[in-house]
């Protein structure tokens, strides 16, 4: 497709209804902004059916939408990075990425501090909604059939456009003006999907300029969004995937699979080329076909990727990061935190785009053909060349290779297989986690062949805190970890309840 560049589209006006202040972190005040983003498109851009809609005075076609910022009072005090949130189902995701504590994680859609890691980093954040229902006011028009469509796409041009506006415009409605000086995405499942869609349909250029600098793709696993279309609403065109009983379901999983197809579509139109990390989920090889991000559609070999990508595998995680039991599901859900990795993806991202330091390496897991007996989405019957792979696993069932952060490498149990009933989608998407027994005894009773916690860590705490640290210091060392995350990791260790520490003599006589 055509790019988007040469276009006259843009945010107009900024208004913003509500400042609420947030405290101060590094003794820098920071504040969350909400308001109205009104912003025009020129209608020859790369959007199906924007020329239908109506003009206005200056013969493009207008839009609004709700945004949110969060950033320092003073956009001086900023360090020049603009993180651009794109939510999922109307719900923000960078705080539940970045700013999650290991034992109650925020949920997707929260914008409480958390840890305030982003804001600690000093990183301003917009969260700008593109989807029909969530506060996205796309332009209409009225088909030959008389039914009012929605030109959804024009989420696309949205999201583009109030990055733009904060970072050139120097109206007095911009809040952040002059502050911004690199711009990132973040998307997590639907808007993974989201950004890749965007830069495979040309979105991250305009008049010759790069836009969003480096993506971090989320859990979007082999996926697309199928935006580009018209609908006739009260919801997207874009919000159903491939699940039981419809796996057939077309317009998500669709070619170009690998991110070295997408580089080259934005090669053949001479774009500049983002930096992208991609990260799965290891629950995502079952229920979201990710491994056709590495083999495509046509083998079961790893294709490799350009140099201006990284994919790193999560291994053990599931797609929600969840601590509370949901009553359907079957099984335990994952317990993995999968937070540590991501904070440590997004400074890499940052120093990578900013300081050209080549980040750590793609890091994945081992992949196998999946079973008959397992639960796996399988490759569709319209993509008949293709194979669908899932990790390959330990004698715990544990995952080979990927980022193995300490819960994997030192187990307590094992984790990242699918949960139940499939037909729930909390339950396909929380994974399970299944905690080893204590005692030799217990699990052959049970008949499980996974060793006890008591065959596994003979000297108990002390052993497995030893490793764990041992684990951590080596993921920091290869910048898979930040060394204020391990620090977590290893004190959550050593509060294991259910390892003993070495007896010792009280200094009380009891």
């Amino acid at each position: 497709m055509a790019s988007n560049s040469l276009v006259a589209s843009a945010v107009t006006k900024l208004t913003i209804t509500k400042t609420i202040p947030l405290g101060s972190y590094r003794s820098i005040p920071f504040v969350r902004l909400e308001g109205m983003a009104y912003g025009e498109l020129n209608p020859t851009e790369n959007i199906p059916d924007l020329a239908n809609a109506p003009r206005n005075a200056r013969g493009n076609v207008d839009y609004q939408t709700r945004v949110v910022l969060i950033a320092s009072a003073d956009p001086r005090q900023s360090q020049g990075r603009l993180l651009v949130d794109v939510p999922n189902r109307g719900l923000p995701v960078s705080h539940a990425f970045y700013n999650s504590p290991r034992q109650r994680p925020l949920p997707i859609g929260s914008l409480d501090a958390g840890l305030g890691f982003l804001q600690e980093q000093g990183f301003m954040l917009v969260s700008t909604q593109w989807e029909l229902g969530h506060g996205f006011e796309p332009p209409q028009f009225v088909d030959t059939n008389g039914e009012t469509r929605y030109v959804e796409a024009a989420g696309f041009a949205a999201v583009r456009d109030v990055a733009r506006f904060l970072r050139d415009s120097t109206q007095p409605d911009n809040p952040l003006a002059g502050s911004v000086k690199r711009v990132y995405a973040a998307g997590y499942s639907q808007t993974s999907r989201f950004l890749k869609s965007f830069l495979l349909n040309g979105f991250n250029l305009v008049e010759g300029e790069q836009v969003i600098e480096g993506f971090h793709l989320v859990g979007g696993a082999a996926g697309q969004l199928p935006l580009m279309a018209s609908g006739t609403g009260p919801s997207t065109v874009a919000g159903s995937t491939p699940a039981p009983p419809n796996l057939e379901h077309r317009g998500v999983h669709e070619e170009p699979f690998t991110y070295a197809a997408v580089v080259a579509r934005l090669l053949a139109r001479n774009e500049p080329l983002p930096k992208i990390f991609v990260t799965h989920f290891n629950i995502d090889y079952m229920g979201g076909r990710a491994s056709l991000t590495r083999t495509g559609a046509h083998g079961v070999a790893d294709l490799a990727l350009p140099e201006t990508v990284r994919m790193y595998d999560i291994a053990g995680s599931a797609h929600l990061n969840m601590r509370e039991q949901y009553k359907l599901c079957e099984s335990m859900h994952g317990q993995l935190d999968w937070s540590p990795p991501l904070r440590a993806q997004l400074i890499a991202l940052d120093d990578w785009v900013s300081e050209q330091l080549e980040p750590p390496p793609t890091c994945l897991m081992l992949l196998r053909p999946a079973r008959a007996d397992e639960a796996v989405y399988g490759a569709p019957q319209y993509l008949p060349e293709a194979t669908v792979l899932v990790p390959q696993t330990d004698a715990d069932d544990n995952p080979l290779g990927g980022i193995q952060v300490p819960d994997v490498a030192v187990p307590l149990g094992t984790h990242g297989r699918p949960n139940a009933p499939v037909t729930n989608v909390i339950c396909r998407l929380a994974g399970t986690y299944k905690p080893f027994f204590a005692l030799q005894q217990e699990r052959l009773q049970a008949n499980d062949p996974r060793l006890s916690l008591e065959e596994r860590y003979p000297e108990g705490l002390n052993q497995y805190v030893q490793r764990v640290r041992e684990v951590s210091d080596q993921l920091v060392a290869q910048r898979y970890l930040l060394a204020v995350d391990a620090a977590v990791i290893v004190n959550a260790a050593a509060d294991e309840a259910r390892l003993k520490p070495k007896p010792t003599r009280s200094i009380f006589r009891l």
